[in-house]
């Protein structure tokens, strides 16, 4: 059975990120043949047009992760009902020069948790501007905006049983979303 492997990307650097564990739980929720592999994006210089011909190590490693998979999945809180600052600036870096996306056709999955009410639904939305621009197919639906509330995560780090069902549909409908774009 051949590997789908997803680039994880994560919007958040903080070391105990809500958004950093449901990374981890959606990948327990997958089937086998998908591996799940963190992108580091925090190493990153700020993105400088003047860059574009000598694009830095950190760059370079990014954008060669991201080839090298069959599908993304980002996971992002929301900052100022936006998304953070270092997620923008790994699109950017990943996305030039002009022509030499490393994101463009990559099917992608975006999910997010936060402590607000509404969750991240308002940086999701501008991620998915982002994403439409940049040649990324995003799954549509289901939307998945969580609220971290005690008890969401147990002691595992996986989804608690009140959120499971949920996010296992979504995590079936992503797997049948990268599969569908798969060569």
């Amino acid at each position: 059975m051949s590997q789908t492997k997803i680039a994880v990307v994560i919007g958040s650097l903080r070391k105990d990120s809500f958004n950093r564990k449901l990374a981890l739980a959606i990948a327990h929720l997958a089937p086998e043949d998908f591996t799940f592999e963190h992108v580091r994006i925090d190493d990153l210089p700020l993105y400088d047009q003047d860059q574009d011909g000598n694009q830095a190590p950190a760059v370079k490693r990014l954008k060669t992760e991201i080839a090298a998979a069959d599908g993304l999945l980002f996971v992002t809180p929301e900052y100022n009902r936006s998304i953070p600052g270092v997620l923008k600036n790994a699109l950017d870096n990943a996305s030039r020069p002009y022509g030499q996306s490393a994101w463009a056709g990559k099917p992608a999955g975006v999910v997010g948790v936060s402590v607000g009410a509404v969750g991240t639904a308002v940086a999701q939305q501008h991620l998915r501007t982002i994403l439409a621009y940049l040649d990324v197919p995003t799954l549509g639906q289901p939307e998945v905006f969580l609220q971290n509330k005690e008890g969401m995560f147990d002691d595992k780090g996986h989804i608690a049983e009140g959120s499971k069902q949920f996010l296992q549909t979504w995590v079936e409908k992503y797997v049948a979303w990268v599969k569908s774009h798969k060569g």
